[in-house]
This record gives C-alpha cells, sequence and structure tokens, in this order.
C-alpha cells in the first residue's frame, strides 16, 4: 500500500496498491483536480509537486524532469507529477503558488 498526502488541499489523502500509475494519474482518478497544461506528456512544468517528505519513494527522475531542473525550473525539491511514480511508503506534498488552480480552496 501506498499513501499520496497533500498538505495544502486539506491532507487529503489517496491510498492504492498501483504502484505502475504516475503521481497525477493517482490524483485525477481520486477526483482532484491538478494543473497540467501539456497533456501529461513531461513537456512543461505546470503539475509540479513540491514534495515535503517521500522523495526517496518516488521513480527515478526522468530526462525531462532531468532537462527542468537543468534550466533551473524545478527545485530540489520539487518534481512532475505527470513523470513520478510513487512506488513504496507515503509522500507528503504541496501544490506550489504557481500551480494552483482557482477554483480550488487551498490550506496552509
Amino acid at each position: 500500500m501506498v499513501r499520496i498526502r497533500i498538505q495544502n488541499l486539506g491532507n487529503r489523502s489517496i491510498e492504492t496498491e498501483n504502484t505502475e500509475r504516475k503521481v497525477i494519474e493517482l490524483i485525477h482518478e481520486n477526483g482532484i483536480d491538478w494543473m497540467h497544461a501539456c497533456g501529461k506528456k513531461g513537456r512543461c512544468t505546470t503539475c509540479k509537486m513540491h514534495i515535503l517528505a517521500g522523495q526517496e519513494h518516488l521513480s527515478p527522475e526522468t530526462p525531462e524532469e532531468l532537462n527542468f531542473r537543468t534550466l533551473g525550473r524545478l527545485l530540489p525539491d520539487e518534481r512532475l507529477a505527470c513523470q513520478a511514480n510513487i512506488l513504496q511508503g507515503e509522500l507528503i506534498l504541496r501544490v506550489p503558488e504557481t500551480s494552483k488552480l482557482s477554483h480550488l480552496t487551498y490550506t496552509e
């Protein structure tokens, strides 16, 4: 069992046995809106997530993520939700300010 907790969405939690799905797919499948402008292809950074804990539980960075990191568009504690799988344990994250959707209420 893996768990994703989104801290600034009221600590909303997702639990699943499926480690074959990208984080953004698990989020969407659980009825949570999450920004993605390029169709989940890793061509932009709108789906980025700020990792508070559990980064070691994610799949290795993809070439797309490494490219954005080199360009300074991903910080060390950020990953793209469309590129990362959670493989085990718990992932605690926040929606970055630049990726917040206007129709959602965020908590701090």
